[in-house]
């Protein structure tokens, strides 16, 4: 590993999904990585977590039940949380124009459509956070 990259040991990965056999995946996926996580199932338990935790990146499904993904995005902005960067990832087929609405929101960092492909998500971690890919994950 190269000095220039960090371990992933030391992030913190919030995962938001309320599908919990895709946040079960999800969390085997980016462990197996080599980073450490938290989850949540909806959006207030998702601010929760971020004022409890202050995770370093957070990979946030779109559709949520009461406070959707871009009014937790959104929430996060205004509570001072708007530099944790943020995969968003959605099932929902959205137009050209609605993702690149989301992709302008300033902690917004990659967009990836359900099913998510475990590769890409730790990749898209990976290159978020400056971190790399340890030996034996």
């Amino acid at each position: 590993m190269s000095e220039a990259a960090a371990a992933p040991a030391g992030k913190l990965v919030l995962l938001v999904d309320d599908d919990e056999s895709l946040l079960d995946l999800m969390d085997h996926v980016v462990k197996k990585a080599g980073f450490r996580t938290d989850r949540a199932m909806d959006g207030v338990e998702a601010l929760a977590k971020v004022a409890a935790r202050d995770p370093d990146a957070i990979v946030l499904d779109f559709m949520l039940p009461g406070m959707g993904g871009y009014e937790a995005l959104r929430e996060l902005q205004s509570r001072g949380y708007g530099h944790i960067p943020i995969i968003v990832v959605t099932g929902r087929a959205m137009d050209a124009k609605s993702i690149e609405m989301v992709t302008q929101e300033p902690n917004v960092k990659d967009f990836l459509q359900k099913p998510v492909r475990p590769a890409m998500l730790i990749a898209a971690l990976h290159r978020m956070l400056g971190t790399a890919p340890g030996d034996g994950a």
